[in-house]
Parts: C-alpha cells; structure tokens; sequence
C-alpha cells in the first residue's frame, strides 16, 4: 500500500525524508525493541500523535523541550515530534548530577521536561529548581504532576501537524550537553544545517572531491558520514548508545532518513548486544570502544557468528590499533571509524573498505580515524589557535564545517573561546599526515606533564601500547600529583580472567618501547574499568578511587 506524502512548500527538513520513507510500504518494520515492533504506518501515527500531544501541553516553534529519556521506541518518537512541529530539542543525558542537571534545565530554558519513568524522580527535582518552571511530561504514567505523553497522544490525530514555520538560519533546533561545571553547563547548539547534511548525503547531491595531486587516478568519494555505505531501505541498524548523546541521535537518524530498520537496545551488555545482533540480523551499528572490547571478549564471539553484519563503526573516544585488527580477524573487513564530538558531530571518518585496504599497505593507519567528511576543513594549530601547523606535527585539531556547532546556548564568553571565523578549538591534540589522515594523540586535558624537563605523556599513545600486551583488556593512563615532577604516569589495566599481569613486567614493557618518560609509577589490576553513561572508561572515576587509595 502506498500513501503519497504531502506536499510542502517549506525546505524539505530530515524528518521530512524520514517521513516519505514512513508513507510508503506502510507494512515494512521501522522500529524495533525488543518485542515492541512498529511499521512504518504504526510509526507515522505514533508520530504524529505525540506532534499533537506536545502541541495540547502549549508547546510551539521555537519553545525548548528537554528530553531526559531513556534508549527505547517511544524515545526516538518523541524525539522526532519534537523537531515534528518546531520546537527545540534540548538532551538531558544521565550522567549529569542533580546541580548540575538542575542548572542544565535553567539554562536552556526548556518550557517542558519529557521523561521516562525511570528518570521521572530526578527530572521532578530539575524542573522543581528552575526559575522557568517547565512542565513535567512522561514517557508512561510517572511521579504526580507529571502528564502521562502516551496517554495524551492516544486521543490525538493521527494527522500532521500543520503550520509549522521553517527554522531560521541561525536558530538552534538541537542542544546537546558536553560538560560544564556545576552551575554552569556547556551546551552544544545546533541548526538544522546539521541535519541537512544528512539529507544531502542520502539523495546524492554531493561530489566528488576534487583531484588531490598526490595520488593518481581519478578522485576519491568524499566521505559523507559515519555510514557512508548504508544500502537505503535495506539495512537494519541497530543503535547501543546513548539516544540522548550525539553518538546515538546521529546512528539514530542515519538510519532512519534512509528507510532502514533502527533496532533499539535499551542497555548495553555484550551478551544482549550479541543476541540482538544476530537476531535481527543487523547489518550495521555503532559502538564506542569499551563496547566494542567487551563483544570481543564475550565467549561467544567468534568468526562467522554475525554473517549479516557489514558495517561497525568505532567513534566517541580512541580505539586501539590492535582491538581494531583483532575485530577484523573475528567479523571481517567491516570496521570503520568516525570522528565527532558534540560540538562538531561529524569530523573524519574511515570506511571500513578503505581502513582494510589501506591499512593493509599502510600499517600506521590503523592509528587514524580518517580523513574530513564532506565540506568540512581540519587544522592543526599551534596553542595561539591560529597558527597552522605542518604535516605530522602535534597541534590542536580545529575544524570547520556544516557539522560545527553554532555555538554554546545562552553562552556568549564560552562560545567565543572556542569559536573564531567559523573554526572551533576542538580540544583535541593530533597531527595530519600528508595523505590528510588524522590522528588523534589525547584530548588537551588528558595529557600528563612530567619528568625532569616537564615533557608531554600523551595517554592515548601509551593506552595502545598497554592493550597489545598478554591479558591486558583494556586500559587508561592517569596524570597523578607527584612532589618532584608535578605529575606522575598512573596506569589502570582491566585484565582476562586468569591471566597473570605483572605490573613489574608491565612498566619495563612499556620503558623498552616508549621510553623512560612513558614508564608508569604505579600500575592498578581490575576486572574491569568503570565506564560512563555512554561508554567511555569514566577516568573521573578513576581518579577519584585514586585519590581515596592515596589518602
């Protein structure tokens, strides 16, 4: 059965593209958890019901709606509703503590707070403490004084919301949390440029990129995205973090405005990721390292146990050269990387055709995460921030782009630190190599100064060597107080079970292959490495059992 979409005459936006692929074959399956599975008719009028559910609470364009939700169907819903009938998507992520998940509320100024219910306490005390005083909205029945969304949208229609004014060109449409300090959250901001190059990408209208003089033969694609493979209407995707974290909004969204089937996994645990995996026969997803070591290391992984599977992409913090190849050898030549943060969601990326061709003639590019993406620029600068730096030179990496932010919201001192002529101050130290392959080394504030001569421990380096070493899992390397250098390498190792690491064995490795600088003062055994809300191996964390073990 086929519905024609209705014509607008406004600039196509991403959910309009969602939406074409939503009014055709209405019985193909568009969204999936676990045993809740909508087509794309059953998720056309859920959408448009929650467009009118958010529009009955006094919400319209321009407004601001924190979404604190949780990895399931009704949050990608919602979530798309929210852009649906103009308003400002605002992430409330996790991990924030309840200051500082309060002041992120106050500061972006949301006029309402969906949640899911397992958030529905905490996101009653951050509306509590906001001058704005947003309304409380629930994925579900909640805490009281909270609307049940659900319950609402099940008596709305199932038509779409009309009247809805294209974004300006500089107006935010999406706010993403990227740190702060208590009181005072960093907050990403974003236009719908962002999500026009996602449509861009999926109806083919960019180039190639022109003839690069030091390689022969014709041009190469540009590469357009994280998925830059994905086959439209075919793939199934499945998305394992964070819905409310670039990393998943932008898996999500990849997915969807190609027609493909997003699989959601409301938590990540390698042994349901591996189950999901193989089940719905997902033939691309995203993880971020720790994800991926932990499939890895799970016993029932093996070659040929994901035959659907055709892309990985490995993004959000440094991956290991040795854990890349090691997932080669076990799913295939389908590992790629990308580059991003919250502030410039898509930077460089590595097609997995390219990373195992090219990594095979060149070994040394297994350490990279690509090249630049479509009509984006990377710089290394020197530490004035303008000063471009040579090939193969460490600097920060600065970018510019259609992926950049427009800044911190509601940030002006912030955003000009980090924003000149268009070019953001990532925070990220690396160098580019004369093909244009990026390589990332640490981020800024990662990196240990110690030693005699106050030289540069970069943690990323030493963290890649530790995981080639027998019985090292994964790893993380730690600046610590020290009374005659000022800092101190401290080395925090997850091993296999029954292996046996000797730290002793461990730091004369590490003073054979990089040096005495590099050799760690104290090295700590664990099971496992405390990871965040997103993934990534929580360092703060570490730092703090650190301190409390010194005391």
């Amino acid at each position: 059965m086929i519905i024609n979409a209705p014509e607008t005459s406004a600039p196509r936006t991403y959910v309009d593209r969602i939406l074409e692929h939503w009014h055709k074959d209405e019985d193909t399956e568009a969204l999936v958890q676990g045993t809740r599975r909508l087509t794309r008719g059953e998720a056309r009028r859920e959408l448009f019901r929650l467009g009118h559910a958010l529009r009955r609470q006094g919400l319209g364009p321009g407004d601001g709606v924190g979404l604190f939700l949780a990895n399931r169907v009704d949050s990608v819903l919602v979530q798309l509703a929210v852009h649906l009938i103009g308003c400002r998507v605002v992430f409330l992520p996790p991990e924030p503590g309840p200051g500082e998940l309060a002041a992120l509320v106050e500061q972006s100024g949301a006029r309402a707070v969906v949640t899911d219910p397992l958030f529905a306490a905490r996101a009653a005390d951050a509306a509590g403490r906001s001058v704005h005083a947003p309304a409380l909205l629930g994925l579900g029945p909640c805490e009281p004084h909270c609307t049940d969304l659900l319950a609402v949208a099940a008596q709305c229609p199932e038509t779409r919301p009309e009247d809805v004014p294209a974004p300006g060109a500089d107006e935010a449409v999406t706010v993403l949390y990227t740190g702060g300090t208590l009181g005072r959250p960093k907050l990403a901001a974003h236009s719908h440029r962002l999500y026009d190059v996602l449509v861009d990408v999926v109806d083919g209208e960019t180039e190639e990129s022109a003839p690069d003089p030091a390689h022969d033969g014709p041009p190469e694609p540009r590469r357009t995205g994280f998925f830059p493979a994905m086959d439209p209407g075919t793939d199934r995707v499945l998305v394992a973090t964070l819905l409310t974290h670039g990393s998943g909004h932008l898996t999500s969204l990849q997915a969807l405005v190609t027609g493909s089937a997003l699989v959601v996994l409301p938590e990540f645990e390698a042994g349901a990721a591996l189950t999901a995996l193989r089940e719905e026969r997902i033939t691309a997803t995203m993880f971020v390292p720790p994800m991926l070591y932990a499939l890895l290391d799970h016993p029932e992984c093996g070659p040929g146990v994901l035959p659907a599977l055709r892309r990985i992409v490995v993004g959000g913090a440094a991956t290991s050269p040795s854990r890349l190849q090691q997932a080669v050898e076990v799913f295939g030549p389908v590992l790629g990387q990308g580059y991003g943060q919250s502030e410039a969601l898509g930077i460089a990326a590595f097609g997995a055709d390219d990373l195992a061709s090219e990594g095979a003639r060149r070994p040394e590019l297994w350490r990279s995460c690509g090249r630049a993406i479509a009509d984006t620029e990377i710089e290394i600068r020197a530490e004035d921030g303008t000063t471009a730096l040579p090939a193969r030179q460490v600097g920060e990496v600065c970018v510019r782009g259609e992926t950049v932010m427009l800044g911190y919201y509601e940030d002006p001192e912030r955003t000009a630190a980090a924003l000149s002529g268009g070019w953001l101050r990532t925070g990220d130290l690396g160098y580019l190599d004369a093909d244009g392959y990026l390589y990332l080394v640490d981020r800024a504030k990662d990196i240990i100064v110690t030693g005699s001569t106050s030289d540069n421990v970069y943690s990323r380096v030493l963290e890649d060597f530790l995981l080639t070493l027998p019985g090292v899992r994964n790893a993380a390397a730690l600046g610590v107080p020290d009374d005659n250098y000022g800092e101190a390498v401290q080395v925090f190792l997850a091993t296999a079970e029954g292996a046996d690491v000797d730290p002793a064995v461990v730091g004369a490795a590490v003073t054979a292959e990089l040096g005495p600088l590099y050799t760690p003062r104290g090295t700590v055994l664990l099971d496992e490495l405390p990871t965040t809300k997103v993934g990534k191996v929580d360092k703060k964390a570490l730092r703090a059992a650190w301190a409390g073990a010194a005391s």
